[in-house]
Parts: C-alpha cells; structure tokens; sequence
C-alpha cells in the first residue's frame, strides 16, 4: 500500500476506536447499528473486566451493575480495571453504597491515586526500620 493509504487507513482506525470507547463521532462508512451494538458490547465486557478488580463495587450494584457501570463509562476512554473501578467509585461520591467505600478505603489505603497517573502502591516500613525506629 502507499504511505497516503496507510495514513487514511490509520485515521479511519483511529476514529473507529475514539467512536467505539470514547464517545467519539461515528467514522463516515460505517454501519451505525453495528457500531452501536459494538460500543454496548465493549461496554458490558469493560464492566465485567472492573468487576473482578472491584469484586465489592460491583456487588453492592447487584444485577445493575453492568447497566450502572455502561451509563458511567459512556463517553470515557478506557484506563485499565483498576482506574475505571476507582474512577467510578469516587464519582458516585455519597451514593456510593456502603460495602464499595469499604473496598475504595482499602484501595486507598494500600496505593496513591490522583486520578491521572496509573495508581501507585504506598510505601510501607519493612520491619528492620520499625525495628530500627524503637
């Protein structure tokens, strides 16, 4: 292929995939319902995918969970289980559901997270310090 095909063929895939995870507009070309059943199926699986980081979360949800969950990630870009699971549940503020602050304290407890960078584990005292330090 010539590099002026490749680089069209690389757009359209770009926009595919904004269109798909993203919330971005619908590529010209493209079958719109079956781009519309991918996106809920992307969706559904990226659900299923933060339920088993956030086993808690998506339990305090119950069978809305994936519904719940889709309607939150409409429009946002994956950022892997771990983030989407801590981006949702502190975007649900008070309405979050008891046994999912539980989980989210602990979570927060264990890493740092400023919901940008990928969530980095605490530094914790290894016994000779705490040892050291009597």
């Amino acid at each position: 292929m010539a590099g002026r095909d490749l680089t069209g063929l690389a757009a359209q895939q770009a926009a595919l995939v904004a269109s798909l995870v993203a919330g971005g507009e619908l590529p010209a070309g493209f079958d719109g319902p079956a781009v519309q059943a991918t996106r809920v199926a992307l969706r559904r699986k990226r659900a299923g995918e933060v339920a088993r980081a956030w086993p808690m979360l998506a339990a305090s949800y119950g069978r809305s969970w994936p519904a719940t969950f889709a309607a939150w990630a409409q429009g946002r870009p994956p950022n892997g289980s771990l983030r989407d699971g801590w981006d949702f549940a502190r975007a649900m503020g008070p309405a979050l559901p008891e046994l999912a602050r539980e989980e989210l304290s602990e979570r927060e407890k264990a890493f740092t997270y400023d919901g940008e960078s990928a969530p980095v584990p605490r530094r914790r005292p290894g016994l000779w310090s705490r040892l050291r330090n009597r």
